[in-house]
């Protein structure tokens, strides 16, 4: 089989593709294995009956179940769940948008895929564009995005040490220098993988630095604001005419009906909406069936505010907790919880790679994610990328703490053996 350029780079390993490898494993093949990698998010009971009835409204009413099932729509969406959702962004954010600022995509990973090779690449003059990441790690997702190769570029953050082992990512602006080469800024708020939170201040920062080069900023709020907003400390959503914000169903609790919402410029969206008609042709209908009705009436921000965000802010401090107790006097260190439904590991001392800790510990039946592959956009001769691992708390909850115990075994094996 002779591949084309394009078929040897996305056909190839990478990343993302272990990552929903081992999710498969774990949710299709192994039930015993104790999952602590991917972004399936938890079960949130309020959520499940929240859908429940919508589904069974739909289901009870010929129309909307043709509808549902048997009608294609718009490759940018159903218009009247994009106004649904422009009307309650107005409400809760007091955005000047309307349904032409809204697009629909199959899941936030394929829309990304189609508006990072909108604004990066290879330019109509020749040159190349990056998608530049202010504040790496990032999105493994976003690494093998590109149809090029650097196709990303990044800067590296500086790390401020924190009491009680915790540590904090932050934007180091002194570094930021982008010339003519990127194409977009791009940062997810919260981040995945760390659940660092870009302050107010790192956000109207990065949209001045982006106006100033004539270049959007991209928001990733897959865990953010204003919906299904994990976060644990205050922070402002933001949006206007030169930020594209990418939104998603998935995290709450609904990753497999595969929806996800770009709020950007009109002249994007037209854009984004030719683009996805060739790669797509049309969106999914359930997961703007099973929300719209949540987003018109307000229960969306009473759902989040009410169930969601509890939820993981006490799993967030529970599993912090089982990780002081097991590390112990381990050299170790975490990234200060500020929301998604992640802890961020570091390691300053480990003796064996990243890599090799995920394969012992995958070995003993527990799942976590590796950080190298994180580092999107930066070079491979820092130490720190090969230090860390991402650690899921989303799952049930006696799972998640004897993973913490296996971690903890593990590491005081590793570092007792060096």
């Amino acid at each position: 089989m002779k591949l084309s350029a394009f078929g040897e780079k996305f056909a190839g390993e990478s990343g993302i593709v272990a990552l929903m490898d081992d999710l498969g494993e774990a949710l299709d093949e192994n039930p015993d294995m104790i999952f602590m990698g991917g972004g399936n998010p938890g079960r949130v009971p309020a959520l499940e009956r929240a859908f429940q009835r919508q589904l069974e409204a739909i289901l009870a009413d010929p129309a909307r179940r043709h509808s549902l099932f048997g009608a294609y729509q718009s490759p940018r969406g159903d218009r009247h769940f994009r106004e649904q959702v422009a009307r309650f962004l107005r409400r809760q954010s007091g955005w000047q948008l309307s349904a032409d600022n809204i697009a629909i995509s199959n899941g936030s990973q394929s829309g990304f895929f189609v508006l990072c090779n909108l604004f990066a690449g290879r330019m109509p003059d020749g040159s190349q564009r990056t998608i530049h990441l202010p504040l790496s790690p990032e999105y493994i997702g976003y690494g093998d995005l590109g149809l090029m190769e650097n196709f990303f570029s990044a800067t590296r953050p500086t790390i401020e040490l924190l009491d009680d082992k915790l540590f904090k990512y932050q934007v180091d602006f002194t570094r930021l220098h982008l010339g003519d080469s990127a194409g977009a800024l791009c940062v997810s708020r919260p981040t995945n993988p760390t659940g660092n939170v870009l302050t107010d201040a790192e956000i109207a920062h990065l949209d001045d630095i982006a106006r100033a080069g004539d270049i959007p900023l991209i928001i990733d709020g897959a865990y953010g604001q204003p919906f299904p907003d994990i976060l644990f400390i205050p922070a402002a959503a933001h949006w206007n005419d030169n930020t594209i914000l990418v939104l998603s169903l998935s995290k709450l609790g609904l990753p497999g009906v595969r929806t996800g919402i770009i709020v950007a410029h009109e002249d994007i969206i037209r854009a984004y909406n030719n683009a996805n008609t060739i790669v797509s042709l049309a969106c999914g209908n359930l997961g703007p069936s099973l929300t719209g009705a949540l987003f018109d009436s307000g229960e969306m921000l009473s759902l989040t505010r009410d169930h969601v965000t509890p939820f993981y802010r006490e799993r967030a401090r529970q599993t912090l907790h089982w990780l002081r107790d097991k590390l112990g006097d381990l050299p170790y260190r975490i990234h200060r919880p500020e929301g998604a439904f992640f802890l961020w590991l570091w390691f300053p001392d480990l003796p064996i790679t990243s890599a090799e800790l995920y394969r012992r510990l995958k070995r003993r039946g527990v799942l976590v994610v590796p950080g190298h592959n994180f580092f999107v956009g930066l070079a491979d001769d820092w130490a720190h990328r090969h230090q860390c691992i991402r650690v899921s708390y989303a799952g049930d909850a006696a799972a998640v703490q004897r993973g913490v115990e296996i971690i903890g075994a593990e590491l005081a094996r590793v570092f007792a053996a060096a």
